[in-house]
């Protein structure tokens, strides 16, 4: 990953609105040395397939829909769609914000909740920005609505520079948008960041395969464990991506977890454990991305005066006390 993907130094924020012309109000430094580990960015397909690499492929079974689960003493009965079964001594559900696990866990729990913004992504060739060099850096710019992005992601050229457009949804949600052609949604990005700097709309019209996503989290659940059936990642504790840590609290919790369970210990005192050592930080990480969201919403002209000025003044100083978000080693919890 490291050869492929690039290790950022510093985090851009411009935040002199969207005709600032580029101009980086603070930097936010990430080098290697501060918390031992790079700064990476990287495709999630990059991060799948090296995760992949290392898992025999024979415990791989692509193609299967969970649409039944029964737990009798010892062992789960898992029914798949296409009447297939399977059986196994516990069950990790790590399927995401909209998990069918938790169904089973938490039959009347709670559903994922729309933060009332929508996000659009995707990348472009890296010779889209040659005339506007960025290093090792996340460009990002907050509007008087809304919020754009970019940066390298891999040393490939054809998709080597991501992007991404969060904006308030109005009541439209992801599945209308991703019912558009791919046209119509590039002339709706164009509309929605008209004037913002260099080289916003230059990405905007390199853009293909664009995505577009609801933004989701999952209230505090009641628990993440029901007999031998036991939640994590996104299952458990689904965040909105204004932290960054989606996918970072998952690989916490699968090594976290396997670590317990070198201790063999009776499984649900194990599942326990697990919840009360990761509840904490993950529902303190949810809190931050929803809050870190409400930044990325619709301002008059004067809140977004205002806030910009905020954030100029207290970014600096918060990102200091984020420090335990991404010190966290989950080898030495």
């Amino acid at each position: 990953m490291r050869r492929k993907n690039f290790a950022d130094t510093a985090y851009w924020a411009a935040t002199l609105n969207t005709n600032a012309a580029g101009i980086a109000e603070f930097e936010l430094p990430m080098p290697e040395s501060l918390f031992g580990a790079p700064y990476l960015c990287m495709h999630r397909g990059d991060l799948h397939a090296a995760l992949a690499a290392v898992v025999p492929a024979e415990f791989v079974h692509p193609g299967k829909k969970l649409v039944g689960l029964d737990q009798t003493g010892a062992q789960v009965t898992l029914t798949f769609e296409d009447g297939s079964r399977a059986r196994a001594d516990a069950l990790i559900g790590a399927d995401g914000v909209h998990s069918v696990v938790r169904g089973h866990v938490i039959p009347d729990g709670p559903k994922p909740f729309d933060t009332g913004l929508i996000g659009f992504g995707g990348f472009v060739p890296r010779s889209v920005i040659a005339d506007t060099p960025i290093g090792q850096r996340v460009v990002t710019t907050f509007g008087q609505s809304g919020f754009f992005g970019y940066g390298f992601c891999s040393s490939e050229n054809d998709d080597g520079l991501m992007w991404w457009s969060t904006q308030p949804s109005h009541g439209i949600d992801a599945a209308t948008f991703r019912a558009m052609r791919q046209d119509q949604l590039r002339q709706h990005l164009r509309e929605f960041h008209a004037g913002w700097h260099d080289p916003i709309a230059q990405i905007l019209d390199a853009a293909e395969n664009i995505v577009v996503t609801d933004t989701l989290d999952v209230a505090t659940l009641p628990t993440w464990s029901r007999k031998r059936t036991l939640l994590i990642g996104d299952a458990a504790h689904a965040t909105s991506p204004h932290a960054g840590q989606g996918a970072s609290l998952a690989l916490e919790d699968a090594m976290r977890l396997g670590r317990l369970m070198l201790d063999r210990q009776e499984l649900s005192l194990t599942f326990q454990d697990f919840e009360a050592e990761r509840r904490p930080r993950a529902e303190k990480i949810v809190a931050v991305a929803r809050r870190n969201g409400n930044s990325k919403r619709e301002f008059s002209a004067t809140g977004a005066w205002i806030r910009d000025r905020m954030l100029k003044l207290l970014l600096p100083v918060t990102a200091k006390g984020m420090d335990w978000m991404y010190a966290y080693d989950p080898r030495a919890a």
